[in-house]
């Protein structure tokens, strides 16, 4: 999954009082605290990812050491095709792991996302909490993130930029999160009119956008609207990782509709691996597609990689592994990669692009499956 650590409410709410400064501070550790504690996850449904591998090559024709990971995302170069997924911000907690997962995808040549800023854009001292640049000033890629729904409840094209700008973001990524507002307590459910304000609000951008879903899933209706904004790429956070509505059903209030629908709905969307397919035909070749939701693993990544996305994202298992030590990161991350670079040397793949050409096998099917270049349907 790839999720974010949302800032509940909206500016408004904040300045009607609703959520005090304090209050959202302990909301955003909150958020922090049951997606590392209790069981968050999709129920019964999985990523989809699991149902493809890769046929073996037992003489792959090339050395191991010259496996290149490296690809181009939003124009920057990564050394492998991982961006560390939306987290956090807006308290000294979120601030040190916001740091520390940084500091880690600068040294691995990785992309990061940021949780949402929403925060900041309502209290400007909370910028801090956010910026990385100063101990990661050589980070390859840098993703901002706002609300697309706060658009409706206040923020503007003018907030979005110097959100993006006072971090030293790269792009702007814009969630969406219907379920999640719905589940919880302090959620803004008005999501009317937000296709032609994204339009607005990323033209009026100096940086690309990316949409993204929170662990959801993007599906075809959502897909054909979004391909017609001026989006350089959409990130598909499918069913499969951390449900977002099943993290509100713990805040609501025990016997609320919302806790009891938060837990009925924690598996509804769009798997990620459908999700990745039906992206890639809405964007065609030329946009990006990123990989999100419930990815955990080298191979996950590399047959995301295959059904069309160009890019995988993980949050949850990274902030567990940052929550611990900035070793423990390090190794979570150089583990991620080499075992990339391995999946590519056993199917003979020399690069990233060279794998997402290579055959994909469904297990129990026989070996003689075609081969899935990227824009297959799972």
């Amino acid at each position: 999954m790839t999720a974010s650590f949302i800032a509940t409410g909206s500016p408004h709410a904040l300045n009607r009082g609703v959520s005090s400064d304090h209050e959202l501070e302990r909301r955003k550790d909150a958020h922090i605290d049951l997606c590392l504690n209790e069981d968050v996850g999709s129920p019964g449904l999985a990523t989809g990812l699991g149902g493809y591998t890769f046929e073996y090559d037992a003489l792959p024709e090339l050395s191991l050491g010259d496996v290149d990971l490296s690809v181009t995302l939003a124009g920057k170069k990564l050394s492998a095709p991982i961006v560390i997924g939306a987290m956090t911000g807006g308290t000294e907690r979120a601030r040190e792991l916001n740091r520390r997962l940084a500091k880690a995808a600068e040294a691995h040549g990785l992309g990061m996302a940021l949780g949402s800023q929403r925060a900041m854009i309502s209290k400007a001292e909370l910028t801090r909490t956010f910026v990385v640049k100063d101990v990661a000033p050589d980070l390859p890629l840098l993703f901002a993130n706002v609300g697309a729904v706060q658009l409706n409840y206040g923020v503007t094209a003018k907030d979005v930029e110097r959100a993006a700008k006072d971090v030293g973001a790269d792009v702007v990524n814009f969630h969406l999160n219907a379920l999640q507002e719905a589940i919880q307590p302090e959620g803004d459910t008005n999501f009317t009119g937000l296709t032609n304000k994204l339009r607005d609000a990323i033209a009026a951008l100096s940086v690309p956008a990316f949409a993204k879903e929170v662990g959801a899933g993007i599906g075809a209706r959502a897909a054909k609207k979004l391909a017609s904004l001026p989006l350089a790429g959409l990130e598909t956070a499918g069913v499969g990782g951390t449900s977002w509505a099943k993290v509100e059903s713990f805040r609501a209030p025990d016997e609320s509709p919302q806790a009891e629908v938060g837990r009925r709905l924690a598996g509804f969307g769009i798997p990620t691996a459908r999700s990745i397919a039906i992206c890639r035909k809405a964007l065609g070749p030329n946009r990006a597609v990123v990989a999100s939701g419930g990815i955990r693993t080298g191979m996950d990544i590399a047959v995301a990689l295959a059904l069309g996305a160009d890019v995988g994202a993980l949050a949850r298992p990274l902030l567990e592994a940052a929550n611990q030590s900035e070793e423990l990161l390090s190794r979570a991350i150089e583990t991620l990669i080499y075992e990339l670079k391995v999946i590519c040397f056993c199917a003979g793949a020399k690069d990233i692009a060279s794998l997402k050409a290579t055959p994909l096998v469904a297990p129990g099917q026989p070996f003689a499956l075609d081969p899935n270049p990227g824009r297959g349907t799972p």
